[in-house]
């Protein structure tokens, strides 16, 4: 297995990861500008757009990795080994998601936190099948986001700036930018959080307790946001 500054993936493959995240982010910018001046949005094509990009943009980081003869294991961590090891980062997980919603409660307000915009609220599911496809899509960003953000970009920028507080800043502000369409506020705060994500990828060498902590935060958005 390469070491944690060695690159796992060819530089131009992370080229055109970086030029499929800005096409999106700046996708995702245009939609919301839009989405200020209607009333609703379709959010089962919304949800399914972004299942389909982020599967795909994982698939193609896998390839990337593969062809580099990297395994996939310095993306998605370690497989577990034993019901102890699942406890124990699920047990992480729940922690950290707890920890950074406290601070998140703490600092929001300095950002201009409290109402939430209006692009967020349009984004919120309405009905059982929309908030199965919000589950979906809880589940897949943590899995597919932290896969990319913390398991092959922080990876691939600490590798090449030589600098693991780099690599996690450069991942952290990569993350916070795919989220534009949120806001600048919000976009500032995802990528603060980004830095946490990636300081706990960086500490357990896997990128597993930040999914499940992901997965949480989304999936429960649509109960504390309403």
């Amino acid at each position: 297995m390469p070491s944690a500054q060695s690159r796992i993936a060819a530089p131009l493959h992370t080229i055109l990861v970086l030029a499929a995240i800005a096409a999106y982010s700046l996708s995702g910018r245009l939609r919301s500008v839009e989405t200020q001046s209607v009333v609703s949005i379709n959010h089962v094509a919304l949800y399914e757009r972004t299942l389909l990009f982020e599967w795909l943009l994982l698939a193609f980081v896998f390839v990337g990795v593969r062809l580099h003869g990297s395994s996939l294991h310095t993306v998605m961590g370690q497989r577990w080994q034993s019901a102890l090891q699942i406890l124990r980062d699920i047990g992480i997980g729940a922690a950290f998601f707890v920890i950074t919603t406290l601070l998140a409660s703490t600092i929001g307000p300095h950002f201009g936190g409290g109402t939430p915009d209006k692009v967020l609220h349009l984004m919120l599911p309405d009905g059982p099948l929309e908030k199965v496809l919000w589950l979906a899509v809880s589940i897949t960003a943590g899995i597919c986001e932290e896969a990319i953000y913390r398991g092959y970009l922080q990876r691939q920028f600490t590798a090449l700036t030589r600098n693991r507080s780099a690599g996690i800043a450069l991942s952290a502000a990569c993350f916070g930018a795919v989220h534009a369409y949120q806001g600048f506020r919000m976009m500032i705060q995802i990528a603060l959080l980004g830095v946490l994500l990636g300081l706990l990828a960086d500490w357990r060498k896997t990128t597993r307790p930040g999914m499940i902590s992901h997965a949480i935060q989304d999936s429960l958005v649509i109960f504390i946001r309403r």
